[in-house]
């Protein structure tokens, strides 16, 4: 008796196991956080608001 493989059910599993791997790959990233200079920042907002 010879096995036969369901091979649409096989992609489909497949497909279904990378688009979990995906999802959780885009879950976990985490931005590049980059130095930001907070000083300098708030004398741009000092000037913003004494020019109104």
């Amino acid at each position: 008796m010879a096995v036969t493989r369901l091979e649409r059910k096989g992609r489909r599993n497949v497909s279904k196991a990378k688009r979990a791997k995906q999802v959780i790959k885009s879950l976990n990233s985490k931005p590049v956080i980059k130095n930001v200079d907070v000083e300098a920042i708030k004398k741009e907002f000092s000037k913003k608001t004494s020019k109104k």
